[in-house]
């Protein structure tokens, strides 16, 4: 049996402001932002990932205190890169820390504006191996019509 996952919960404490900025600032897809008498909810999903966070109002949100989601993971195939991109767009880095010179030894860190924060791996790998081929995206890209 396969066990995937495809959604980590992000405590926020303003909804739009944290929108702004994992969709304008770090680059996620917004998939959807639904309002209704029983929440106020986002979900956003980094590019070439099959997880998403989601962040607002549902119940397990309520439990976490904002900014209290540490050290969630992302991974990049060129962290310099990465990181550029992210500064460029307004977003404060830690500096790249080789651990070991190995792929997957290298890290940078940023947290959002609740304080939730996240680390970015470089495995340089990814670059001829994504998780999700190009193909598949593709083509779910052009079933969803965009």
């Amino acid at each position: 049996m396969d066990w995937t996952l495809e959604v980590v919960i992000v405590p926020v404490a303003d909804l739009d402001r944290s929108i702004a900025f994992y969709r304008d600032r770090v680059g996620f897809e917004l998939d959807h932002h639904t309002v209704n008498e029983h929440m106020d909810v986002a979900q956003l999903t980094p590019r070439g990932s099959g997880c998403s966070i989601v962040i607002g109002t549902l119940p397990s949100q309520r439990d976490m205190a904002p900014g209290s989601l540490k050290g969630v993971q992302l991974v990049v195939a060129d962290a310099a890169a990465a990181r550029a991109e992210l500064v460029s767009r307004g977003v404060e880095c830690s500096e790249i820390v080789v651990i070991d010179e190995r792929d997957g030894g290298t890290f940078f860190g940023f947290s959002d504006p609740d304080g939730n924060t996240w680390v970015v791996q470089q495995i340089r790998a990814r670059a001829e191996r994504p998780l999700i081929p190009v193909e598949a995206r593709q083509r779910f890209g052009a079933e969803q019509g965009a």
